[in-house]
């Protein structure tokens, strides 16, 4: 008989070990580019968060200072240090945070009497600790404040020879805007409770704040006990109130007298919500604060000042001391930002998480007048 042609046993046991070590490179092959197209991708979103969360910050630092007086804004204060801004300091937004805008908590650290159209808050937010146990620095917070120029609450008066039927209350409780002039409501103006308002005359050119309370048709009212605690405060001898709007000696009158809209904005890092994947948020006034990005460990300000001297740079000012010695807050020009992100999951070569960082700087355009000449 013929003999049969075909595979004997070592011939097929060698076969399947090499298409299996094939196989097998294959595989690996397959699982690092899969690892490794993992890790851009986490590196991506990283970058994604970190863009996201800095070009919000940088739309909100451009336009600080805007219609905001040089100086600052007035905010309730008595003339002796020892009692400053009697009836409670302004609370600092975001409620979650507990802060005031003279100092952390309720230390008396100082005594503000204006408040500035930026105002730092150098590690006044929480520490980030990552679930691999890595910990970083206590991290900032920064508040600005900018004049809502979409609307035209400060075309007209609220009262005066323009627009008679206008009415500020003596007490300072509420004002009520002349129809003719300023219509509010779905139809005009939206003026919502927690609006941040900025009033001013020419007995405090620049300006108080008010915090609005309920809104009923034309009149918005200014109720003790605001977010802000700047309401309520009617004392002679209070600086920074609605009473000191009024014709002098303290009459219950006021000559013609405008108002706008603030946006006090403030960011920091929430920790609380989601530990394992810090967020970034962004509070307006007092209304409940908004994620931007998130999986972020680390957020810190350094801000640049001009004082026409010795202009200091990458200074980390904090509440207590608020700027360079002889400096003031209004002076700051420019702020330097620092962003650290980690991946919301450990790489799986390493088993470790994915970790960047972003810098810039950004100019505060409408603060950036200096006369060199004065």
């Amino acid at each position: 008989m013929k003999k049969n042609s075909g595979f004997t046993l070592v011939e097929l046991i060698i076969g399947m070990g090499i298409t299996m070590v094939a196989l097998a490179a294959a595989v690996m092959m397959f699982r690092d580019s899969t690892r490794a197209n993992t890790n851009i991708t986490q590196t991506s979103d990283m970058s994604d968060n970190m863009r996201a969360g800095l070009n919000l910050i940088i739309q909100d630092l451009i336009q600080t200072g805007t219609g905001i007086p040089t100086g600052g804004v007035n905010i309730p204060n008595t003339p002796n240090a020892s009692a400053c801004n009697t009836g409670g300091k302004v609370n600092r937004p975001p409620a979650v945070l507990s802060l005031k805008f003279n100092g952390p908590n309720s230390a008396n650290l100082g005594c503000n009497t204006m408040l500035p159209a930026i105002e730092p808050g150098n590690a006044l937010g929480p520490t980030v600790t990552s679930p691999d146990g890595t910990s970083g620095p206590q991290t900032d917070i920064i508040t600005v404040m900018y004049a809502d120029n979409t609307l035209a609450l400060d075309a007209k008066q609220i009262n005066g020879p323009s627009c008679p039927a206008g009415v500020i209350a003596a007490n300072g409780s509420s004002i009520t805007f002349d129809a003719t002039c300023v219509t509010l409501g779905a139809a005009g103006i939206p003026v919502n409770p927690g609006d941040l308002l900025m009033i001013y005359n020419a007995n405090a050119q620049n300006g108080i704040l008010q915090t609005v309370t309920s809104v009923a048709g034309q009149t918005l009212n200014f109720a003790a006990g605001d977010a802000f605690n700047l309401n309520g405060r009617t004392t002679t001898e209070t600086a920074g109130t609605i009473k000191q709007l009024q014709n002098p000696p303290f009459t219950g009158t006021y000559p013609p007298t405008n108002c706008t809209r603030i946006w006090m904005i403030t960011y920091f890092l929430d920790t609380t919500t989601d530990p394992k994947h810090p967020r970034l948020m962004r509070a307006v006034n007092f209304n409940p604060p908004q994620p931007v990005a998130e999986t972020f460990e680390n957020l810190q300000f350094a801000y640049n000042f001009d004082d026409g001297v010795t202009n200091p740079v990458n200074q980390f000012v904090v509440p207590a001391v608020p700027a360079p010695t002889g400096d003031n807050e209004n002076q700051i020009r420019s702020v330097n930002i620092y962003l650290g992100a980690r991946s919301t999951t450990p790489a799986a070569i390493t088993g470790q998480y994915v970790r960047t960082n972003l810098k810039t700087q950004v100019a505060l355009r409408s603060m950036a007048y200096f006369n060199t000449y004065k």
